[in-house]
């Protein structure tokens, strides 16, 4: 009877080998999953996005007027407080009215007697009327006191125009502020000689609630804008204003653009635009540099992605890492124009619908195996990858 043991041995090792093989293929595999690292994304998808504008300004006064005399003489007192507020119409000086209340005086006596006069010669023209019909009195003498009439009736509109100056006059001997506003210290003395035709105002009123802010665009910018709009590429955007402060400080209120100009400034080569802002509290005090900030166009298909996501290469490109449909690693060179808050905003290299890494990108390299999930549910998935790598 041949000998079975050899058999059996022979057997047996064969089955344990097979058993060896099996294990080792299921290791190798597990040890393939535990190596792909877990990483998270976002898929990437169009919006509109707001192209904003930030310039520097400087505060204006929403209106400015000089205050001067406009007649001669001294200045008698002063009737206001340096740097207060004032209102339209209330007096700051008084100029010496003597010779104004005289001159009203005497255009007041030469009025009425302009008006005798003409009372005299129209009641003689009546007398001539008729007198002239039954031929008592020549034709000529009629007329001549009808046009005496006249005359008369001429002279007392003038004296009344005269008695109208010289009351003007005299209102302007006390000097009233032509606008409301603050007004600064007075550049003029009670005692001082003033006249209508001097050169130097007695002071000044500015008007500081609302404010205007005038800021300076390039005229490239504007010129680059407004093809943009013309050809579809991107949208009118708001008119709101934002103002920062010289600290650095948000300014509370929001304000409007109101107009830019419609020349370039030849010796900076820009534009000015104009925001009106509400100065309650009067912050803002003409002369100030802030900072404008709005909203001054929308591209309306934009593409963000979260700044971790971009990567830099040594030539400063950018680019990002996909995760392609075989969930492996997948590079891709974009074109990123500015940042929009935390994201980038990517104008080429990106379509809707791709999956861009935005965790666990340190240790990636393209064709890699990967574990993509949602960068909203991916928990330290940075870390994960980390841990991944250290286990290999």
């Amino acid at each position: 009877m041949p000998n079975k043991r050899p058999l059996l041995l022979t057997g047996a090792l064969c089955a344990a080998m097979l058993s060896l093989s099996a294990c080792a293929s299921k290791d190798d595999q597990n040890g393939r999953d535990r190596g792909a690292p877990e990483v998270g994304y976002v898929v990437a998808a169009t919006s509109a996005v707001p192209i904003t504008t930030e310039l520097g300004g400087r505060t204006v006064a929403f209106e400015t007027s000089e205050v001067r005399p406009q007649v001669s003489g001294l200045i008698r007192r002063r009737l206001f407080t340096e740097g207060g507020v004032v209102r339209a119409g209330q007096p700051l000086y008084q100029i010496d009215a003597s010779l104004y209340r005289a001159a009203v005086d005497q255009a007041e006596a030469n009025l009425a007697s302009a008006r005798a006069n003409a009372q005299a010669a129209e009641e003689k023209a009546k007398r001539f009327e008729p007198l002239a019909k039954m031929q008592a009195i020549a034709e000529q003498d009629y007329t001549d006191a009808l046009a005496a009439a006249r005359v008369a009736r001429a002279v007392v509109a003038q004296n009344a125009a005269a008695l109208e100056t010289a009351r003007i006059n005299l209102r302007y001997a006390t000097i009233t502020a032509p606008i409301g506003g603050r007004i600064g210290r007075s550049l003029a003395t009670p005692g001082a000689l003033v006249s209508a035709s001097q050169a130097e105002p007695l002071a000044l009123i500015q008007r500081l609630d609302p404010i205007y802010v005038d800021m300076q665009q390039s005229s490239s910018e504007l010129t680059a804008l407004r093809r943009s709009l013309a050809s579809g590429g991107t949208q009118p955007g708001s008119t709101a204003v934002r103002l920062k402060l010289e600290d650095g400080s948000d300014y509370g209120f929001t304000g409007t653009v109101e107009f830019s100009e419609m020349t370039v400034n030849e010796a900076t080569g820009t534009v000015t635009l104009r925001a009106r802002f509400p100065n309650p509290k009067g912050l803002l005090l003409p002369g100030m540099f802030v900072t404008a900030l709005f909203d001054q166009a929308v591209q309306p298909n934009a593409i963000l992605v979260p700044q971790p996501a971009v990567q830099r290469d040594f030539d400063g490109s950018a680019f990002v890492y996909l995760a392609g449909k075989d969930d492996k690693v997948v590079r891709r060179k974009i074109t990123t124009e500015r940042t929009s808050g935390t994201d980038w905003v990517v104008s080429a290299g990106l379509k809707a619908g791709d999956r861009v890494i935005t965790q666990g990108v340190g240790n990636l390299k393209t064709g890699m195996a990967i574990r993509p999930v949602a960068a909203a549910s991916a928990q330290r998935a940075g870390a994960a990858a980390g841990r991944t790598a250290k286990d290999k």
